[in-house]
């Protein structure tokens, strides 16, 4: 199945030739090897290290510090290849999309040569804790907190749904600054970032039961007076949302790389059973009450994957606002054209489709992850309507 991202017009020669080479490192590794992982409780440690060999892990982080010396655009079509492949590599969102586009913009000099040639290597991982049990997707809720104490900070709070803080020498935790006149959360949103190493006193973590078939675990995380140095705080403490949205922006758009990925692989498998399953005289697929639905997910998929484009491309161009609105958009296309996706290829393949010999049942749930995280597709609506249209907020 052709993919009209690969016209050199709307991709360049050297895009392609990444697309080519990560598409065939998925093919290597592909569905059955990421179910079997996911069966037996593990993680996709193989895959993992032959990306980071081939450089692809650090492709968006600077060269200098041993990354690839591009761009979110380049790591977004890494995690969208690997998906279509059926093997996505969650943590590529966190660790290096999140984390590592954070360091490298606001760290500082010993931050940066501590953390970046390994989250380009791939050797280190970082984790990202922002969502609350009591603020979901509204980060002016956070009630972490971070008080200085002489030269240290000591953080309080907790933190749900935080990917892969297991396998994570540590989280990029977002908390807010405590004023000392008055002992509490400063007025305004003034998000600051701090490093925590997994084993800090005080960090605790638990795992989260999910009805989701990934290797990556969900956890919920406890910091009781954590206390930290004071070179833990990633930039400054009092740059608020600039900081915050240097990594939430990549975030999105790799969100609808991932969903993208998932569903080009659920329409492959669709469009295969279609084109070759034979119940009547001809294939099923030379029906158009199956032909047209799965015409339509490729429109919408090749729509969404424009609009993460053209988000990437502002991104790593430096223009935050407009990246802002087209990361969101681009988030909330992928994710609707994905889950749209993902059913159709489901339905095509009637009882087939949730077996586990065809591999598509599990990303019915998956799916709507995209719909959900890292912000639920009304928050974006919200956005939209106050920051694109300029229409009065209902809260």
């Amino acid at each position: 199945m052709s993919n009209a991202l690969s016209n050199p017009v709307i991709e360049s020669e050297e895009h392609r030739a990444l697309r080519a080479a990560v598409a065939a490192l998925g093919k290597r590794y592909g569905r059955e090897y990421f179910s079997a992982v996911v069966a037996d409780g593990g993680h996709t440690d193989e895959l993992w290290r032959e990306a980071a060999k081939a450089g692809y892990l650090g492709v968006n982080l600077p060269e200098e510090y041993g990354g690839g010396g591009a761009g979110i655009t380049e790591l977004a079509l890494v995690l969208e290849e690997l998906g279509a492949a059926g093997c996505p590599l969650l943590m590529l969102v966190v660790s290096p999309a999140i984390c590592g586009t954070v360091i490298a913009r606001f760290g500082t000099e010993e931050q940066k040569r501590s953390w970046l040639p390994g989250l380009a290597d791939g050797s280190r991982k970082m984790a990202f804790g922002i969502t609350e049990p009591d603020a979901g997707s509204n980060s002016h809720r956070i009630t972490t907190t971070a008080r200085r104490d002489g030269g240290d900070w000591v953080l309080n709070g907790r933190k749900i749904f935080v990917s892969g803080v297991d396998i994570a020498e540590a989280t990029l935790i977002v908390g807010r600054t405590e004023t000392a006149s008055t002992g509490g959360a400063a007025p305004g949103l003034k998000p600051c970032l701090f490093i925590v190493p997994r084993e800090t006193p005080g960090f605790g973590r638990s795992p989260v039961p999910m009805e989701l078939a990934a290797p990556e675990k969900q956890f919920e995380l406890t910091l009781d007076d954590v206390r930290l140095p004071a070179e833990a705080l990633v930039g400054d403490e009092d740059a608020g949302l600039l900081q915050l949205f240097a990594g939430l922006n990549p975030e999105r758009v790799m969100t609808a790389a991932f969903a993208l990925g998932m569903g080009r692989y659920a329409l492959a498998r669709a469009v295969d059973y279609a084109r070759t399953r034979q119940v009547w005289k001809e294939p099923i697929g030379a029906h158009q009450a199956l032909a047209h639905p799965l015409a339509q997910c490729h429109i919408e998929l090749e729509l969404a994957a424009l609009m993460m484009r053209k988000a990437a491309l502002l991104y790593d161009a430096g223009d935050d606002v407009a990246a802002g609105e087209a990361a969101n958009m681009a988030k909330y296309a992928a994710a609707e054209a994905a889950v749209h996706t993902v059913d159709q290829a489901v339905h095509t393949l009637g009882g087939n489709g949730l077996t586990r010999e065809y591999g598509l049942a599990s990303l019915i749930t998956a799916a709507r992850v995209a719909r959900i995280a890292p912000v639920s597709r009304e928050m974006i609506l919200n956005y939209v309507s106050h920051q694109s249209l300029g229409l009065p907020k209902s809260y």
